[in-house]
């Protein structure tokens, strides 16, 4: 593993943060880490969005347009449920 170094931190900000350690049970090495791991987690994240970005497949819908074609779609679906008529043993297994 590769050790790192931060110079220059203001006083305040490692009272800060040696606090919200001591909060989480955490050395603060410990959530200092942690803090570094999930930015690199995020970074993994934000670089496989951008590799979909540009993809033309899928529905560009807005939001509320792409919920309402679902709503629809949902009700369409329950009335044909509703609808149909009774299986011939005289129930709806």
């Amino acid at each position: 593993m590769v050790a790192l170094q931060i110079r220059d931190v203001p006083d305040d900000v490692r009272q800060t943060l040696a606090e919200c350690a001591r909060a989480r049970g955490q050395s603060l090495q410990a959530f200092l880490l942690s803090m570094v791991q999930e930015e690199a987690r995020r970074s993994a994240n934000l670089a496989l969005l951008d590799r979909f970005a540009g993809r033309d497949d899928g529905s560009r819908l807005p939001a509320e347009e792409a919920t309402a074609a679902l709503d629809q779609a949902r009700t369409e679906r329950e009335t044909q449920l509703r609808d149909r008529p009774m299986s011939a043993t005289g129930g709806d297994a």
